[in-house]
Formats: structure tokens, C-alpha cells, sequence
């Protein structure tokens, strides 16, 4: 599958959708953006810069969500122009889809909403790539028929991407079978290190979250082998206006990296065996 210019797959070195969770400011989005920019260069890793135009699944209503639609998607659409960087946002509403697709090169839908047929084809037909996270309700093979439907607009650019389960109250656990299952949508797969380690509403009325080990899912999916990553970053976590606590500092990020480049390439340079099941009888 061709992303933004470059190809995406199994056989080739992963790809980085990172950035802040929600936008907070043009002056972050743009500092976060070039450093980001400049590390996937010197490292030589497909990048695409990821932020929330409005986060509208927060635990308490009055959480920060972002700046909105009209000021979000400015601030996208001057971070790839002036910056020379792809970009990807949330949508959350149909109706929201015709306007974000205009500014932005791949399309986003969250996680609780990967059920929801009319809005997945909607955001599917806008003709862009689209990244379908997986609900943390879903088991791995359900993502087969999210898939089938977004596919059914004639788009067939869909990736499936995996962000953890639920494991009882607060909690979430990351399968990394399911990297392997939903291979079999015949969709790029990402994974999702940072929302992976969120604790849902672990703080009452906002998610807590354990960044700490963000580095030890990443390795151990890069391991299992994955097209992408999704990495929430930002400068000073703590003070982070959404999802702080399991966003991954970012100026520990090209260390990480660099780390995941050599399981990569390690794991991809012969074939996986669990994509031949009939071999191992």
C-alpha cells in the first residue's frame, strides 16, 4: 500500500504516526512537528504528524478537547505547508468528514466508534487513507468485517490499528496476537504504544496512564511484526492538556527509535511463520 508517498507493509521498515494528543497551540504543533520532522530524517523513517483538532471522547466534560474543527485543521494545514510533513487528525462526526479530508492527508477514526457502519463508510469514501483504531471492546478477527465495510466504499487504502483491550475496570491489555490476526484484513497493521498503556478514566475524571512502559509494548509489537507505530509525544508530558501520562516524552524518542529500527529490521529480514498456518501442522 502506498501512504503519503511511501510504502507500507510487512516487507518494508515501519512507518511513525506521531505528535501531540489534542492541539494546544500553533507554536507546539509547529515545534513539536519540525522536531519530530528532523529525527524520522535522520533516521529514515516514514513520518506522518498525528494531533487532535477536538478530543470529544474525554472523561469529564470539562477536559480540554482542543481548539475546534475551524482553528484545528488552520493549524494541520500549516504545519504540512510550512513543514513539507503529511498529517493526520480524528474525525468524530460524519458531518465533519468533507471539510478535514480538504486538509488532511490520512483520516483518523477513534476507537469507540469502529462499530458504527454509516460513520466508517463515511469517513471511507472521502477517498484519503484511513487509519480505523480498534475498539478496546473488539476482539482482534471482528476487525475483519471493519475492514470489509470501509473497503466496501471502493477505498482501499484502510488501516486497522490495534490500542489495547479491556481488562476489567480502568485498565487495558495488549494482545499481541492480534497484530497477527488482523494481518488477515489485508490492511496495513499499526500499533498504538502509547494509548495501549492509558488506564480509562484511572483518575477519576480524566485517563491515568503508565508511559513507562510504552517502550516495552512498542518492542515487543515491533517484535511481533507491524507496518506502523502510533506514538503520542510531547515535550513536558506533566503538563500536557490531554492523555500526559501516557504520552512518551519526546526528547527520549529518537533513543526509542532508534531501538525498534533494529528489532524491525531483525524480525523482517525472513518470513513470519504464524502468516502460514498451514505449514506448521
Amino acid at each position: 500500500m502506498n501512504l503519503c508517498g511511501f510504502e507500507v507493509g510487512l516487507d518494508r521498515p515501519f512507518f511513525l504516526i506521531a505528535g501531540p494528543c489534542a492541539i494546544e497551540s500553533e507554536k507546539l504543533a509547529l515545534q513539536t512537528a519540525e522536531t519530530l520532522r528532523d529525527i524520522c530524517h535522520r533516521l529514515n523513517i516514514p513520518f506522518i504528524y498525528k494531533s487532535s483538532y477536538d478530543k470529544a471522547n474525554r472523561s469529564s466534560g470539562t477536559s480540554f478537547r482542543g481548539p475546534g474543527m475551524d482553528e484545528g485543521l488552520r493549524i494541520l494545514e500549516k504545519v504540512r505547508r510550512e513543514l513539507g510533513v503529511p498529517v493526520i487528525t480524528d474525525v468524530h462526526e460524519k458531518e465533519h468528514v468533507k471539510a478535514v479530508a480538504e486538509v488532511v492527508d490520512v483520516l483518523q477514526t477513534p476507537a469507540f466508534l469502529c462499530r458504527q457502519t454509516d460513520f466508517i463508510q463515511a469517513v471511507a469514501a472521502a477517498g484519503k487513507p484511513v487509519n480505523i483504531k480498534k475498539g478496546q471492546f473488539l476482539a482482534p478477527w471482528d476487525m475483519l468485517h471493519v475492514a470489509a465495510k470501509a473497503k466496501a466504499t471502493g477505498n482501499a487504502q484502510i488501516m486497522v490499528c490495534e490500542r489495547g483491550a479491556s481488562f476489567g475496570y480502568n485498565n487495558l491489555v495488549s494482545d499481541m496476537r492480534s497484530l497477527a490476526v488482523m494481518r488477515q484484513t489485508n490492511c496495513p497493521v499499526v500499533f498504538d504504544a502509547t494509548h495501549s498503556v492509558q488506564l480509562p478514566g484511572g483518575q477519576g475524571d480524566r485517563s491515568g496512564g503508565q508511559r513507562e512502559f510504552v517502550p516495552v509494548l512498542a518492542r515487543s509489537a515491533v517484535a511481533a511484526g507491524v507496518s506502523g507505530l502510533f506514538m503520542e509525544t510531547h515535550p513536558r508530558p506533566a503538563e500536557a492538556l490531554s492523555d500526559g501520562p501516557n504520552a512518551w516524552p519526546l526528547g527520549r524518542l529518537e533513543s526509542l527509535l532508534r531501538t525498534l529500527q533494529h528489532i524491525d529490521q531483525l524480525v523482517k529480514a525472513q518470513d513470519f511463520p504464524e502468516n502460514h498456518p498451514e505449514d506448521l501442522i
